[in-house]
């Protein structure tokens, strides 16, 4: 039997030039999987730049709409937008009701839309009043940005000034007071930083907690050292929502975005939002799966019009196991491959071997033991990237592989130099037999560029080069915080730790960061492919942790 889609309904104006009201709403039901129908209440002439004129649907129609839908079709999930007057609103509240009663209630989101993103009045003056009356006591949800938050609080003698993270934290307590179930602040008009976050103050026994969808975990420095817009990152947009039958808020913090394409985000989040909940998904996971879809229709949107252009509706339906590139997240691939190994990588990037060096308390012998093993292995990541350079069907990349070749021959040229400062001479260099789990790792590299293709090649060669370049800049940002147990001046390992977060590797690891994207972002893997990709990449990096492993154990 076909499965069913959930049928989802939009009571809301007409927006002419397609990327507000009726028009997102619909697109955003389509894209999330969704059956779409719609009730009008207001025709509009606009498009990116403003609304030009707007004319009301009467009342007795509307509710006419309502019914015509409601009779007939199963609709799990409602959501109002754009309601232009009182008497509208009376009309979709009271057959709302009606149906409520013979039915059971829907979950009902109410975007209670006033003032639109861009600043423009919707709603007349008169029905302010009637909507917190008569529509927010039906709402399962109420969405409503600064602007609107501001007058619904002024109408009910609030304070009504939201500038602040800690404004909107007591702002969401008070809207809950005007009867719907749960209020979800939206924050795109307030700049919030991590710090502020850190710094807020729990109401009474209000349980706060912070959604981490779009923040980068721990153990990620290259991602973020080496992403070109990291100044804009660092300001976030927070939405703050507040489920007071629990007693529980929670913040949703991401990157804010340098954009205009913003017409019509409001419409778009509670449409999605409505088939979330339609869909019987709990509250707090359906405000992460809205936001992050609005989020990334404002990411992934191509300029449209003259003004504040629409959002890309449609980046859910385009399946990709790697996702876009943006501003944002430069390097969703490698992303992704640190995030689905994170705990076996931080054994790596975060080893003992790596701990007792930044202390300088790393035995001797051991870092001897490191050093020798590591002038062998230097030879198989030459190897490797000669088999690279035969694999390149273009001039480029065959330049590129092979100046890493001459790269890694001058590097050395500096380990036997570094080596010799440490008391090892070339011939000892070279008459040390390979570990075990040198060879092991050695094989691997080889194996793979004989056998796969080239991006497997450049996954086998991509967790030595990143995971050092990712223990360079840990320990060097450890070593910058007060009374750090990192020990920089004076460590006898210090210029270790400077060449792996020094510029020289760093530029490196910017370099292998962008011929593994750009490869991915050309030809995107299938899921046979991207499966491959990570078994490779989770074997190497086993691989990189049992080389600290081997000079821990002297093995």
């Amino acid at each position: 039997m076909a499965k069913s889609a959930t049928a989802i309904l939009t009571i809301a104006g007409s927006d002419s030039s397609g990327g507000a009201g009726i028009q997102a709403d619909l697109k955003t039901f389509a894209a999330l999987g969704s059956y779409g129908a719609s009730v009008i209440t207001a025709l509009t002439a606009q498009n990116t730049t403003g609304v030009q004129d707007v004319h009301g649907v009467p009342p007795d129609f509307v509710s006419q709409q309502i019914r015509s839908v409601l009779d007939d079709i199963d609709i799990r999930g409602i959501k109002t937008g754009m309601l232009f007057d009182s008497d509208v609103i009376s009309a979709v509240a009271s057959t709302l009701k009606e149906v409520f009663v013979k039915k059971g209630a829907i979950p009902l989101v109410c975007d209670p839309v006033s003032v639109s993103t861009s600043g423009h009045v919707l709603l007349r003056p008169d029905a302010v009043d009637a909507m917190i009356d008569e529509v927010f006591p039906l709402a399962y949800l109420i969405t409503p940005n600064k602007s609107e938050a501001e007058l619904l609080l002024r109408k009910r003698g609030f304070y009504s000034v939201i500038d602040t993270i800690q404004d909107m934290i007591t702002a969401v307590q008070n809207l809950s007071t005007f009867g719907a179930k749960a209020v979800l602040l939206k924050g795109g008009h307030i700049h919030v930083s991590l710090s502020d976050i850190d710094t807020i103050v729990p109401p009474g026994d209000v349980v706060i907690t912070v959604n981490q969808d779009f923040l980068f975990e721990d153990n990620v420095d290259i991602l973020q050292e080496h992403n070109k817009g990291k100044a804009e990152a660092r300001s976030l947009v927070v939405d703050v929502l507040y489920i007071a039958s629990e007693g529980m808020i929670t913040l949703y913090p991401r990157p804010r975005l340098i954009s205009s394409s913003t017409h019509g985000t409001g419409c778009t989040l509670s449409a999605a939002l409505a088939c979330a909940l339609g869909s019987e998904v709990p509250l707090d996971e359906a405000t992460a799966q809205a936001t992050s879809y609005t989020h990334l229709g404002i990411e992934t949107a191509v300029s449209i019009g003259h003004g504040f252009g629409p959002l890309n509706h449609l980046h859910s339906i385009t399946k990709s196991l790697v996702p876009p590139r943006t501003t944002r997240n430069p390097f969703p691939l490698t992303y992704n491959l640190i995030r689905d190994t994170s705990t076996l990588w931080k054994k790596y990037v975060q080893h003992e071997f790596v701990v007792q060096l930044g202390k300088g308390t790393l035995e001797k012998s051991s870092f001897l033991h490191f050093i020798k093993q590591d002038y062998h292995y230097l030879k198989y990541y030459a190897r490797a990237h000669a088999l690279l350079a035969s694999k390149s069907e273009k001039f480029a990349p065959l330049l590129a592989a092979t100046k890493i070749v001459f790269h890694i021959a001058e590097e050395s040229s500096m380990h036997i130099a570094y080596c010799a400062q440490w008391g090892i001479t070339l011939e000892e260099l070279e008459s040390t037999p390979e570990s075990p789990t040198t060879t092991a790792y050695g094989a691997f590299l080889i194996d793979t560029g004989l056998k796969g293709d080239t991006m497997k090649l450049l996954m086998v060669l991509a967790a030595c080069l990143l995971g050092y370049g990712e223990v360079g800049l840990w320990l060097k940002r450890e070593a910058q915080k007060p009374n750090s147990w990192v020990k920089w001046d004076g460590n006898p390992y210090l210029k270790w730790m400077q060449d792996y977060s020094g510029e020289g590797y760093q530029n490196a690891v910017n370099v292998g960061l962008e011929t593994i994207e750009s490869r991915a972002e050309a030809d995107p893997p299938s899921v046979t492919r991207y499966r491959e990709w990570m078994t490779i990449w989770k074997r190497c990096t086993e691989l990189e942790k049992s080389f600290w492993d081997m000079a821990m154990n002297l093995s």
